[in-house]
């Protein structure tokens, strides 16, 4: 394992090993769940940044003002998600390195300089998002001020990274139950809510726009789903987590961090939609058409739904908030070690980007303000990381014989295309915007 994430490994992780090792010779005896089971975890890691804070604002504000129409979006972003995750994964496991390990020893160095100090504004970033997320979470569910709520969720933070200590497979479990508890939260929220089931197919099956204000929105979904950040963590995840030889049994193993991907990336799926068709239900069926924060969401989810529903979303909102900001720092440990071979401690990390958000805080600023700006400079540092990894893993001199296939290039490169052409679009428009 890289020495970002590198960690003694516990009995739990000896055990994992163990029973992967025999399922990918052929060994095992145990029941099909225990074989595949030591494989889920690095998607379930990465999907968290999938299901943030940043989520929250652009599908509540979707989904209360364009109904079901944009539901495909979620979809379609979601396929997009998949792909470039189970590239990510793949080069790990066929360079045992991760992303950013990558540009640094096939890029010049001012080059490499120049993508760490853009990496690293773009992890800040994001993790003021998600920081400021469960900072308001915990303000709305129990009145805690928001700074002292931002100074509990840095320590809680802290907590969570702390299991890192204790090998990768509590920590994967940890996070998993974040994942866990966010869904279950909106599998309420949809039950109290009764979206319009018809209506949801119709979005999905019959993919459309209406003006130029839901092609933007559509951008800013599309921005919240593909984080850059998670490209590089979940490439850390599986480099040399387990390690095999033989091409075949890289190839098995690869079949396996698929299924762990496709599960993980379709739960944020099937969490982004809910959060979108719940807004439609709650807000726009109602003529509650322009909820544009997070904080009148909450408020407004009470007289529409009852009490219930907005004690559920307030929880949901502190769980994403939580684990995407611990799931951050991870994130931007693999970056500094990644392109300049060095890090600091967790803790010391935790402190330095936590101060932006406080700052934030401190001064006033609307936090879903805040958030939608974060998704802004993710979306500009967006293609840093996904063009790289494109042309890694169609390298078959890098990556053996777990290159891409033409045709998975040929997908990837449109995908990454579509991508960076509708994020620039989305900066711009922003940009624009602020300045009006």
């Amino acid at each position: 394992m890289p020495d970002q994430l590198r960690t003694s490994l516990s009995q739990a992780d000896d055990a994992v090993i163990t029973v992967a090792n025999e399922t990918l010779s052929g060994h095992s005896k145990k029941g099909l769940v225990a074989r595949i089971m030591p494989f889920f975890g690095p998607a379930f890691i990465a999907s968290i940044a999938y299901v943030d804070p940043g989520n929250f604002a652009t599908n509540i504000q979707a989904g209360a003002k364009y109904g079901y129409l944009l539901v495909w979006v979620i979809v379609a972003s979601n396929l997009m998600a998949m792909l470039i995750q189970t590239l990510s994964a793949k080069l790990g496991i066929a360079t045992g390195k991760n992303l950013a390990e990558c540009c640094r020893d096939k890029y010049p160095k001012p080059v490499t300089v120049t993508l760490w100090i853009l990496m690293e504004l773009v992890a800040m970033a994001t993790d003021l998002a998600e920081f400021l997320g469960a900072a308001l979470g915990m303000y709305l569910l129990f009145g805690i001020p928001l700074i002292w709520a931002g100074f509990i969720t840095a320590i809680a933070t802290f907590l969570i990274l702390t299991m890192e200590r204790f090998g990768f497979r509590p920590l994967e479990a940890v996070i998993s139950a974040f994942v866990g508890s966010i869904a279950l939260c909106y599998l309420i929220e949809m039950w109290i809510g009764h979206p319009d089931g018809a209506q949801i197919m119709h979005s999905i099956i019959n993919p459309r726009f209406a003006g130029t204000e839901s092609i933007l929105l559509a951008c800013g979904i599309l921005g919240a789903t593909v984080m850059p950040h998670v490209i590089f963590l979940h490439s850390a995840l599986t480099a040399g987590r387990i390690v095999v030889k033989s091409p075949e049994m890289r190839r098995k193993l690869m079949r396996f961090q698929i299924m762990d991907v496709v599960l993980a990336m379709s739960l944020a799926g099937l969490v982004n939609m809910a959060m979108l068709v719940t807004a439609a239900a709650a807000f726009h069926a109602s003529g509650h058409q322009n909820v544009g924060s997070i904080e009148i969401a909450y408020k407004a989810l009470t007289p529409l739904l009852g009490p219930a529903a907005s004690w559920v979303f307030g929880g949901a909102l502190l769980a994403a908030g939580l684990s995407s900001s611990a799931v951050g720092t991870m994130s931007g440990q693999v970056i500094m070690q990644g392109f300049m071979r060095t890090h600091i401690a967790p803790w010391l990390r935790r402190l330095i980007t936590m101060l932006p958000a406080l700052l934030v805080i401190m001064l006033g600023t609307d936090p879903t303000r805040t958030l939608v700006i974060s998704q802004v400079l993710l979306s500009f540092g967006l293609p840093f990381a996904i063009i790289p990894l494109v042309v890694f893993t169609a390298d078959k001199k890098l990556m053996g014989d777990l290159v891409n296939h033409k045709i998975t290039t040929v997908v990837a490169a449109a995908v990454a295309s579509l991508i960076v052409v509708l994020n620039l679009f989305l900066l711009f428009e922003t940009v624009k915007g602020l300045f009006a």
